[in-house]
């Protein structure tokens, strides 16, 4: 196993536009508007990640899809058969703004206050048309959610809107987690969200590479003060519902073990759910895709074709507790097989019945995981890191090795 290279955290992540060396080739990271892909868009890009790409298609917990292995030359012709596709933006600044997750099933869950796909289509345009907030940091994300069954609300986002009885919730990313300020009518939520933006800006002053939970008490304040004419108070109680798998009503939800499709599983599931009714897929911060269909008895037989496909059907396959980057040889960061060994590791815990959280990570970036998990591995030399109830940058407990997985799940922890 080769030796990882110098960890370089470059603090944006790639686009169409910009796309980000790996030890694969190439990244491009596809920011779907509004977090749903047509089924024309969708086989569009199966297409071109088994021509142009290695066939590799990596979603993101940030709602997006990420295409691999695509060689400098490749570039020019994809960015034209993304603009075909009407998926690219007019420049790499406006591509690196658009980061906004919507809650996947907006529109379609009648346990949902509010369809937010408006909201979103409006801070989306917003995002894009307001020059100033080109200087927001590459990562700087907002999430809106409608509060139904399938809720991304407690995702962490620098600014948050959820639709509750009073109207839409504004809420602001602090070290302590979201801090709801107030809330708006549905028709201000997205000038809202903006304004809380620009106040951000306004707070950061030249440090913008910080993030709003990065931002002192004081910026926090200055924050609040620019919003708090737009907001009337109120009680807010987040859904805990999350990632949510199979058929619920006339919707299905399907996972990819680790996030990882290949070209020819996003191809057939784009045609089952055309088949099943559906027009489009939905992504969410899970690494799981969404459809609607037109019954429940096209959504049954739905996930059953996504089963022969290789997808994950039931939240509670042990695969889904593991979080893992793609590791080596993908990644020119890593010097481990992070998703080979997170298998071995899924089997150990299923067999021990462990299942508490899992994180393994090719380096001490940690990109498939930013919150805390229970057992975490960071790859470093070949071997592996401990790490327990922290993140990658945890404090050390030991240095094993694949042949240790197993006494972690026997109790011991002299591994």
């Amino acid at each position: 196993m080769r030796a990882a290279a110098s960890i370089e955290v470059k603090g944006w992540c790639p686009g169409a536009l910009r796309p980000m060396l790996s030890g694969d080739g190439l990244i491009v990271r596809i920011r779907p508007f509004c977090r749903a892909f047509s089924l024309k868009q969708a086989r569009g890009l199966a297409d071109l990640a088994r021509r142009l790409g290695n066939g590799h298609i990596d979603l993101t917990r940030r709602a997006n899809l990420q295409l691999r292995g695509l060689p400098d030359e490749h570039m020019p012709e994809l960015q034209v058969e993304l603009g075909k596709l009407d998926l690219i933006d007019p420049d790499a600044e406006t591509e690196a703004t658009r980061n906004l997750m919507v809650a996947p099933l907006s529109g379609l869950d009648p346990a949902e206050k509010l369809d937010v796909r408006p909201i979103a289509r409006a801070i989306a345009e917003g995002l894009a048309a307001d020059q100033r907030l080109r200087a927001l940091p590459a990562k700087f994300g907002l999430l809106v959610d409608g509060g139904g069954t399938v809720s991304i609300a407690a995702e962490r986002a620098d600014i948050a809107l959820l639709a509750i009885d009073a109207g839409i919730a504004l809420g602001v990313d602090t070290p302590a987690g979201t801090q709801w300020l107030g809330a708006t009518s549905p028709d201000a939520a997205a000038a809202a969200a903006l304004l809380a933006a620009g106040a951000f800006l306004a707070a950061a002053g030249p440090a913008t590479r910080l993030r709003m939970r990065g931002l002192p008490a004081e910026g926090i304040a200055q924050v609040v003060a620019a919003l708090t004419p737009l907001l009337r108070p109120c009680e807010v109680v987040r859904p805990t519902t999350g990632r949510t798998l199979g058929v619920f009503g006339a919707a299905v939800g399907v996972a990819a073990p680790f996030g990882r499709l290949e070209a020819e599983q996003l191809r057939r599931l784009s045609s089952l759910a055309e088949e099943a009714g559906a027009t489009e897929l939905r992504l969410s911060p899970w690494r799981t895709v969404y459809f609607g269909t037109r019954d429940a008895g096209a959504a049954r037989q739905a996930v059953e074709a996504a089963r022969l496909v290789g997808l994950i059907l039931d939240v509670d396959d042990p695969l889904l507790r593991i979080e893992a980057c793609p590791g080596a040889p993908d990644c020119q960061s890593s010097s481990v097989d992070a998703r080979g060994d997170a298998r071995r590791l899924a089997a150990l815990a299923a067999a021990h019945g462990y299942d508490d959280s899992i994180h393994v990570s090719g380096c001490a970036k940690g990109c498939a995981r930013s919150a805390p998990s229970e057992l975490v591995l960071v790859g470093k030399a070949g071997r592996y890191h401990l790490v327990r109830n922290a993140t990658t940058r945890g404090p050390v407990e030991r240095i094993i090795g694949v042949e240790d997985f197993p006494a972690l799940f026997e109790g011991s922890r002299d591994v």
